[in-house]
């Protein structure tokens, strides 16, 4: 193994829709220019990688190496990278900054037009994939991959981070915990005193949550159709929890009434994009603001009433929070070593590489919050 030519390493390929993950021997390419090579630390799950993985709605692109919440060790840097060195800490970004397109100078969005949400499992540079098995390419998962020992990534599509950040904790950072709290923070904006309702209390949703209780919300009420959520939904600032069966009449009539009218913010973090509408129907008239955040398996389009809007709500996006990932996230790392934020507790299970499987098994039947994944050494 060198760090100037192709490695072998082993990685977990999805080989079809909704198959089991095989730890596989694949090759990994050195870094192209402007690219660097990573030894994954840890990685954890995310439910969007569940959902790609089982999604009919997405392009059924396998073979693939999902995974995108990670940490690691840079191994190698290809031509032209500067601003990293070999042995730095870094967090892998699913979404990157280029620094220098219009809208990463725009300072109106953090979306960036070079390395924005790479769908077609290939690097944005040159369309190709780096890893491959006896010759055929193996595809990306949001030009990240790291279910694997060592993988390739753009160097606009990572971040260093002080070298005293746990890297078993901190990847949480890499997209779930870091897309809650700036949903809150950046996109919505949460006012003191306002009321808050978040839909699925998963990682992101308890996130928000988190976020909302940090700028001093009065009420935070969660939804969910697990009833197991509601205690630790607590302990993340939830106030008020809803378990739908309970109630006879829909979950958007007992909130406007045990809110008067509805909350000032609704968050959809479920990835149901019926769940959208609900969300609309349960922040007020006038000023209610509805953040969707989740990632839908199936029926990716948005239908509401019209009157919705002309009554004064207002539906909008969340990538990421908002946050312009290689410039906001090392505030972040630093508020997690200042016990300002919390990660920890994300943490339900911690699992060796070849365990994947019951990873994504946990994650299925709604058993976990985050596994987090250690590679080898």
């Amino acid at each position: 193994m060198t760090s100037s030519g192709i490695i072998t390493c082993k990685a977990a390929v999805a080989w079809a829709s909704g198959e089991p993950l095989v730890i596989e021997e694949v090759e990994l390419s050195p870094p192209q220019p402007m690219e660097i090579r990573i030894k994954v630390v840890s990685t954890s799950l995310c439910r969007s990688d569940v959902t790609a993985w089982l999604s009919q709605a997405q392009p059924q692109v396998f073979p693939r190496i999902f995974g995108h919440e990670a940490s690691g060790i840079i191994e190698s840097l290809g031509e032209g990278v500067t601003e990293f060195e070999i042995g730095d800490h870094v967090l892998t970004l699913f979404t990157g900054e280029c620094t220098k397109c219009r809208h990463c100078l725009s300072g109106k969005t953090n979306i960036c037009q070079t390395l924005g949400l790479e769908r077609q499992g290939v690097m944005h540079s040159d369309k190709k994939t780096r890893f491959s098995i006896k010759g055929k390419p193996v595809y990306h998962y949001c030009a990240v991959s790291s279910f694997s020992e060592y993988t390739v990534v753009h160097s606009g599509c990572a971040v260093k981070i002080s070298p005293t950040a746990p890297l078993d904790k901190i990847c949480l950072l890499s997209c779930g915990v870091a897309a809650g709290l700036g949903a809150a923070w950046k996109v919505a904006n949460i006012s003191q005193g306002s009321t808050v309702v978040v839909f699925g209390l998963g990682t992101v949703g308890l996130s928000v949550a988190q976020g909302a209780k940090m700028r001093g919300a009065s009420r935070i009420i969660g939804v969910d159709t697990n009833p197991e959520k509601s205690e630790i939904a607590k302990a993340f600032g939830v106030t008020d929890f809803l378990y739908p069966s309970d109630h006879d009449e829909p979950i958007p009539q007992v909130i406007n009434r045990i809110t008067e009218g509805g909350t000032d913010y609704a968050f959809e973090c479920v990835g149901d994009t019926g769940m959208v509408t609900t969300a609309l129907q349960s922040c007020c008239t006038g000023w209610g603001l509805t953040v969707t955040l989740g990632v839908p398996m199936e029926k990716p389009e948005i239908t509401a009433h019209y009157g919705l809007f002309l009554s004064g709500k207002t539906l909008t996006g969340s990538l990421f929070g908002g946050w312009k990932p290689k410039s906001d996230l090392p505030s972040l790392v630093d508020m997690y070593l200042r016990k300002e934020i919390e990660i920890d507790n994300y943490i339900t299970h911690n699992l060796k590489f070849e365990d994947i499987n019951e990873a994504f098994e946990l994650m299925r039947r709604g058993k976990c919050l985050r596994c987090v994944i250690h590679m080898p050494n």
